[in-house]
């Protein structure tokens, strides 16, 4: 199951750099491609405002 980033994003850029395939793609919140996500979670422990989360 691919990680989802919330509306409490805030585009800080620390996600993007940790994700090993690249799923993330920038914008006013970023968003993951569920495509590719492989579920690693290294962007959700990087994330300083908490806004990714396992999709449901």
């Amino acid at each position: 199951m691919a990680y989802k980033i919330s509306e409490d994003c805030t585009a800080c850029g620390t996600c993007i750099d940790e994700c090993p395939v690249e799923a993330i793609s920038e914008g006013d919140i970023y968003k993951i491609d569920p495509d590719v996500c492989t579920d690693c979670g290294a962007c959700a422990d990087v994330c300083p405002v908490e806004a990714i989360h396992p999709a449901e």
